[in-house]
């Protein structure tokens, strides 16, 4: 696999122009041309940049066929998924994935939770948008939500979360398979991978305070890790 098509398809699979790239490296879009046709090949420390932009390494810039990455998502499917309640958590941290998901653990384990399912409880998550600029920017906070899936008639033997009812609602959904491998790359595209079926074929994405707007669900199957990711349809322009 040739370096040019490795640079062509990161390029490509996060929206940038010839034009936008050869900006954000100091470079001519002339340039960009020619490291993507193999004629000239960027320099060391152009190459340190390319994977630090596209959060790759070189060793992957050189030797992968990039290409093959797309056979990592399946096939975009919009679905009703059944109403569901949950109990919910939010956390703003510099790694709020991680410390959430454990103070959910913690609260399963103390609500009572892991007692009443035999495997363990269906989990889903999102990033929680409302998060300040100053956070952002000055503190390198991020926010994340969590949630178990509740089974009918559970009532949870102490506090600590937010019990909330999803009612039904239709979903455009794709499916990656390892997710964490390239969580950077991966995760980010199968949400724009979603955004641009729905603009393809006359959808709309549904931000409505009634339903969760997006939301991943994490599995595993055959010791393979595969995660979920869904968008809320407006269902004005699905029906």
């Amino acid at each position: 696999m040739a370096l040019g098509d490795n640079i062509q398809y990161l390029r490509k699979m996060n929206d940038i122009t010839q034009e936008e790239l050869a900006e954000k490296l100091f470079v001519s879009r002339q340039t960009i041309s020619k490291w993507e046709m193999d004629q000239v090949y960027p320099e060391i420390p152009k190459l340190i940049e390319i994977g630090r932009m596209f959060h790759c390494k070189i060793d992957e810039l050189l030797k992968e066929d990039m290409g093959k990455r797309k056979n990592v998502y399946s096939d975009i499917t919009v679905k009703k998924i059944p109403g569901f309640r949950m109990g919910r958590y939010v956390i703003i941290s510099h790694d709020p994935e991680d410390d959430v998901h454990a103070y959910m653990d913690r609260w399963a384990e103390t609500s009572g939770l892991n007692a009443v399912t035999d495997d363990k409880p269906k989990q889903i998550g999102w990033d929680f948008p409302f998060v300040s600029a100053e956070q952002k920017n000055r503190f390198g906070l991020r926010g994340y939500v969590s949630a178990y899936i509740l089974p009918d008639g559970f009532e949870p033997e102490c506090g600590g979360v937010e019990i909330v009812n999803q009612r039904a609602a239709d979903y455009a959904c794709i499916t990656i398979c390892d997710p964490f491998s390239r969580a950077f790359e991966y995760i980010p595209t199968a949400y724009k991978k979603i955004l641009e079926y729905l603009q393809a074929n006359g959808l709309k994405e549904n931000v409505s305070s009634e339903y969760l707007s997006c939301f991943e669900y994490v599995y595993e199957k055959e010791n393979t890790t595969y995660m979920e990711v869904c968008i809320h349809v407006d269902p004005a322009s699905w029906e």
